[in-house]
């Protein structure tokens, strides 16, 4: 039977110090830990004239995930969220914490998950420095380190009136793949095969989402704020307009989706798009001088940059109801009257 200590050992701090020293990764001049596993604590340091950026995520069964995912998909997942937030604040990865609860010490359980969990970590060379462990319901806590100079770090308060509002990646594939697996509506299609391909593809975006690591480092210098799409579009970027005291005006037809998507109703396709949540791709903001910049960025990242609306002053935007206002409207420039939340812990959909 494993005890605490032996499982610790066996799937995590052994792993970690062999996967510290193979990691093979994109981002350039990677830190280490000065002192990882094995100690009361860590010894971190950022890199020479950078500061700690540093991020904690919780994940819970039945609200974040489901009791049957795949626990492969799910060590992938536990610490994909937490690097999602240093890709927005434009910080390379350094080292993160693992604290989880598990209801029992099921060895292929933790074989699958630690897998998932270090394969990512290896990617970006992201090292495991320490964390904690407990019987009870299934839980899991990361708390992730990064390194990035203070001028430039991608912050939510830096909007400006006239910015551009971009986003990377495609929307919405994660909340239609939640929408399919709780019975809230179909991706059965004429076409059988469409209809498989999309399931799987929705279920991958819900359940492996990708860091945009590589953006977050290409954007810096060149975009202004920006945050991670976790909770939805219209809740996540209210987030910037309040902490930059600034209103937005948005195209809804712009905001970019999948070909699967597509093929769901347009009442389904805005849904997810703007309010679903779980996509973990970059919403942020820059001066029009930048669009080069920015489309440049996106190239060296791999990652498809969209433009889809404005920043604006406080009730500058037509319509505008209150001083922090998300306007929709669309391709045509009518303007779209929506009630949209963004994902609530608390009043979940």
């Amino acid at each position: 039977m494993l005890s605490e200590f032996s499982l610790i050992e066996r799937f995590f701090a052994r792993r970690a110090a062999t996967r510290a020293h193979a990691a093979r990764h994109p981002v350039p001049d990677a830190a280490s830990a000065l002192l990882g596993i094995g100690d009361d604590c860590a010894l971190l340091s950022p890199r020479p004239g950078e500061m700690l950026a540093v991020s904690t995520d919780m994940l819970v069964e039945g609200r974040h995930f489901f009791p049957d995912v795949d626990p492969h998909a799910l060590g992938h997942k536990t610490l994909a969220v937490n690097l999602s937030d240093l890709a927005a604040m434009g910080a390379a990865p350094q080292a993160f914490t693992l604290a989880f609860a598990l209801p029992r010490a099921d060895e292929a359980w933790l074989a699958a998950f630690s897998a998932g969990l270090f394969e990512l970590a290896e990617r970006f060379g992201c090292e495991l420095v320490g964390g904690d462990t407990t019987a009870g319901p299934l839980n899991l806590c990361v708390t992730v380190f990064g390194s990035v100079p203070a001028d430039v770090a991608l912050r939510r308060d830096a909007a400006q009136a006239g910015d551009d509002i971009w986003v990377s990646g495609t929307l919405g594939d994660a909340r239609a793949g939640l929408g399919a697996i709780r019975g809230e509506w179909s991706v059965d299609h004429a076409n059988p095969a469409f209809a498989d391909a999309d399931h799987a593809q929705f279920r991958r975006a819900l359940e492996r989402p990708e860091p945009r690591i590589l953006l977050g480092l290409a954007l810096r210098g060149v975009a202004r704020a920006a945050l991670d799409l976790s909770d939805g579009l219209a809740g996540d970027l209210r987030h910037i307009l309040e902490r930059s005291n600034m209103a937005a005006i948005v195209d809804a037809d712009a905001v970019p989706r999948s070909d699967a998507l597509r093929r769901l109703t347009p009442e389904i396709q805005r849904r997810c798009t703007l309010s679903g949540g779980d996509d973990y791709e970059l919403c942020f903001t820059a001066s029009p001088a930048m669009r080069d910049a920015v489309e440049n960025a996106g190239r060296a990242a791999g990652v498809a940059v969209t433009r889809i609306g404005t920043i604006c002053a406080p009730y500058s935007a037509p319509h505008a109801a209150a001083p922090h206002a998300i306007v929709w409207h669309d391709a045509d420039g009518a303007p779209l009257t929506l009630t949209l939340q963004g994902f609530d812990h608390f009043h979940a959909d």
